[in-house]
C-alpha cells in the first residue's frame, strides 16, 4: 500500500489486511518521481518477498476552464495521473519480465474517453493512461504481462466531492442511466477481476464501471 502523505490511512488499510490473515506493508513514495517509484518497488519486494500485481491508482484533479487555467496546472495533473502510471510500470517491469508473469491494472476514468466542462487537464491525463494501457499491453504480452484499465464514472470519493457540492449530485444523477453512483467497492471488484486468473485472456482492455453514463450523449456538465 503506497502513500505520499496519508500515512495513517495507509496503515489502517494494512491493519485491515493483516486482520484478515494477509501480509501487507505501508510503502512511502511520490509516484510522480521515477526514483521514488523504483524505491517503492524495491522496498515491496524486500519486505513481502515478491511482486506480481501492480495497481496504478494515484490521481489528482485541478479543475478549471481552459481559458482560466494557469499553464502549470495541466502539467501538475499530468505528472501524477499519467506520470505515476508510467513511472510505477517502468519500475516494476524488470521484476515482471524476469519472472515472465505480472498483472497491471490502471485506474483511469470515463473522462479519458469523453469530454466534460472544466476537466480538460484531467481528461487529457486519463486519455494518456488509456493509450498507454493499450500500447504497454502490446509490448509486454510476450513476457506474460497483462495490462488493463478500469474506467470509473462518478464514484463518491474525495476527488469527485467538489462536483457534488452544488446539489448533492442530483444534476449528475439525472444523466446516469442507472440513476446511481458507482460504489467504490464495485470499482474495486472490477480491479480484482482484471488482476486475477479469471481475466487471463484479457489485456489492453478498458472496462467502464459508470452506471451507463458513457453510453449516451450528455450535456457535459451538471444539469
Amino acid at each position: 500500500m503506497n502513500y505520499r502523505s496519508g500515512k495513517a490511512e495507509a496503515e489502517e488499510v494494512v491493519a485491515g489486511i493483516e486482520a484478515n490473515g494477509g501480509r501487507a506493508a505501508a510503502i512511502p513514495g511520490d509516484v510522480s518521481e521515477y526514483d521514488q517509484a523504483v524505491a517503492m518497488v524495491e522496498q515491496t519486494i524486500e519486505e513481502l518477498g515478491g511482486l506480481h500485481i501492480l495497481i496504478n491508482n494515484a490521481g489528482i484533479a485541478k479543475d478549471d476552464l481552459i481559458y482560466n487555467m494557469p499553464p502549470g496546472m495541466w502539467l501538475d495533473v499530468m505528472r501524477v495521473n499519467f506520470g505515476g502510471v508510467f513511472n510505477c510500470t517502468k519500475a516494476a517491469l524488470s521484476q515482471f519480465m524476469s519472472q515472465r508473469e505480472g498483472a497491471i491494472v490502471n485506474i483511469s476514468s470515463v473522462m479519458g474517453e469523453r469530454g466534460w466542462t472544466g476537466e480538460a487537464n484531467y481528461s487529457a491525463s486519463k486519455g494518456a493512461v488509456n493509450a498507454f494501457t493499450r500500447c504497454s499491453a502490446v509490448e509486454f504480452a510476450r513476457f506474460g504481462i497483462r495490462v488493463n484499465a478500469v474506467l470509473p464514472g462518478f464514484s463518491p470519493t474525495e476527488m469527485v466531492a467538489p462536483l457534488l457540492e452544488k446539489d448533492g449530485g442530483k444534476g449528475i444523477l439525472k444523466q446516469i442511466p442507472m440513476k446511481s453512483f458507482a460504489k467504490v467497492e464495485e470499482v474495486a471488484s472490477a480491479v480484482v477481476f482484471l488482476a486475477g486468473p479469471d481475466a487471463s485472456a484479457m489485456t489492453g482492455s478498458l472496462i467502464t464501471v459508470d452506471g451507463g453514463v458513457s453510453t449516451q450523449v450528455g450535456v457535459g456538465r451538471p444539469l
